[in-house]
């Protein structure tokens, strides 16, 4: 049971939300102060088109040429799948640390066990992944950024070392927020949103206005990598698998939402679908603005060449600056979802040292050290990359299926259980229900989420090691499960498992 650093004793429990919270066993120490556009904020941050596609779309474009656009509906309609599940599930089980939650309610300790593992590396990961997105965006604003080295180029080895250091020092002031309080946290990362659909919808104005070509580009393939196509689109498609992930972030944060029943299960699909429609707008307008689609400078800068070239002035760098911001709550996001998952893992004995990582400050009412290890062990991943031009397409590939891998012990447990009568049915008719439509939804979503880990683990030369390198860089996506899985089963082993005695089902009445 989670405890805060000058008493064992929790809050009162006056709200009728710690009183729903209290039926699962779980005293509410963490601050109840999420609205619904905070908790949108929170998944929308997550996913962070301005990020993210700012990060890979040259990835995609330099692979599948324009109409790898395609990619994006296609993982669109992958991952609604999946959120339909999850917001079914938010429904009905309202506690921080969703993914290891819902899973251990509907598989026992072992397979929750195993999601929250592999959803806490994948976080780290993520963060980590996230943070170097700096160098996507502040040195094409100030060159004064570029503080080692004149290659901006993120695959270089300058621009390598430079994200590690931009990177480093941005989780330093995410981990200070976190630790700080939700409240500073959600007031930084509304505004941050905010700030980010505004410079989504900028920049899909300027892109529109500024058009070179119409919209049959995403048709070409003149583009694309040597050999069948249908290789070269499965490769672009990482971009749109890495982008349309953490919109359960919602759910994380669930013991800090007011009303986390009803406003966490629409959020999360809300988060996904506008990310979708304003990520799909930013990449067709893009791809007709694009000064050319031949010279490689798509595929070397991405948005950022398309920005400068439409609108080379001091309104193109505010628009980056944009980005910039969009970045900073990212990571933000990120580190504050993988806190309360590592947060409510520790305060069911289920970490090592869980004691302190499930300590809540009793000023701020956070969870101080899952902060901080989350912080340091993403400057650590950092570090220990140092100089490696290939740590972008390592990082995405480690986070992605790992990721990938947890919303699977979460929806293959979930399609068991409707298959031997489960029902998603509650006390309460007016939350959110897939009814009759639960079973062929969830399979979909078990295929979908099958065939995901399997494209995106497979060790393609061109991906991880695309300047040469060591065998094990081209095998990190399978290698890094092998390491996470032993690695997994060791801790469970020798510090969590002697006293499994966790029921199947922990079914709470609204």
């Amino acid at each position: 049971m989670a405890t805060t650093l000058d008493s064992p004793a929790a809050p009162p429990q006056t709200s009728r939300d710690s009183a729903d919270l209290a039926q699962f066993g779980y005293q509410p120490v963490l601050h109840r102060k999420l609205g619904r556009y905070a908790s949108f904020a929170a998944g929308f941050s997550f996913v962070s088109i301005l990020t993210t596609i700012f990060q890979f779309f040259g990835f995609g474009y330099s692979f599948g040429g324009a109409a790898f656009f395609w990619t994006w509906p296609l993982v669109f309609a992958g991952q609604f799948l999946v959120a339909l599940n999850f917001a079914e599930l938010a429904a009905r089980y309202p506690i921080s640390g969703c993914i290891y939650q819902w899973s251990r309610r509907l598989a026992g300790g072992l397979i929750g066990w195993f999601a929250g593992w592999m959803m806490v590396i994948a976080q780290v990961v993520t963060a980590a992944a996230a943070a170097i997105a700096l160098q996507v965006v502040l040195p094409s604003i100030w060159s004064g950024f570029q503080i080692i080295g004149t290659d901006i180029a993120l695959t270089s080895r300058d621009g390598a070392m430079n994200a590690v250091l931009l990177g480093s020092v941005l989780l330093v002031i995410t981990t200070t927020i976190n630790v700080i309080g939700i409240d500073l946290m959600a007031r930084i990362n509304s505004i941050g949103v905010t700030i980010e659909i505004v410079g989504v919808l900028a920049i899909i104005g300027l892109f529109f206005a500024g058009t070179e070509r119409g919209p049959d580009v995403v048709f070409q393939t003149d583009q694309a990598s040597p050999g069948p196509y249908w290789a070269a689109f499965l490769v672009s498609g990482l971009m749109a698998a890495y982008v349309m992930v953490g919109f359960d972030s919602a759910g994380e944060l669930s013991e800090e939402t007011k009303n986390p029943r009803r406003v966490a299960p629409r959020t999360i699909l809300l988060a996904l679908s506008a990310s979708a429609l304003g990520g799909g707008l930013m990449m067709l307008g893009a791809l007709m603005a694009a000064p050319s689609l031949s010279d490689g400078e798509l595929a070397s800068g991405g948005l950022a060449y398309v920005i400068t070239a439409k609108l080379n002035s001091p309104a193109g760098t505010v628009l980056l600056a944009c980005v910039a911001v969009a970045v900073i709550v990212c990571t933000l996001a990120i580190q504050t979802a993988g806190s309360r998952l590592m947060f409510s893992m520790a305060r069911d004995g289920k970490l090592p040292f869980a004691k302190a990582l499930a300590t809540v400050h009793p000023r701020f009412g956070t969870p101080v050290w899952p902060a901080v290890v989350i912080g340091a062990l993403g400057i650590g991943l950092l570090v220990l990359n140092l100089g490696n031009p290939a740590i972008f397409a390592t990082l995405a590939s480690v986070c992605i299926v790992s990721l990938y891998l947890a919303y699977l012990l979460v929806t293959v447990p979930l399609l068991f259980r409707r298959l031997k009568g489960w029902a998603a049915e509650t006390d309460d008719p007016t939350l959110f229900n897939l009814g009759r439509w639960g079973i062929p939804v969830n399979a979909l979503a078990v295929a979908w989420g099958i065939a995901m880990v399997v494209n995106l683990a497979w060790p393609r030369p061109e991906v991880y090691i695309p300047e040469g390198g060591s065998w094990w860089q081209q095998w990190a996506g399978p290698l890094s499960v092998l390491v996470i899985l032993t690695t997994g089963a060791i801790i469970y082993r020798f510090v969590v498992s002697a006293k499994e005695t966790e029921p199947v089902d922990e079914t709470a009445a609204v």
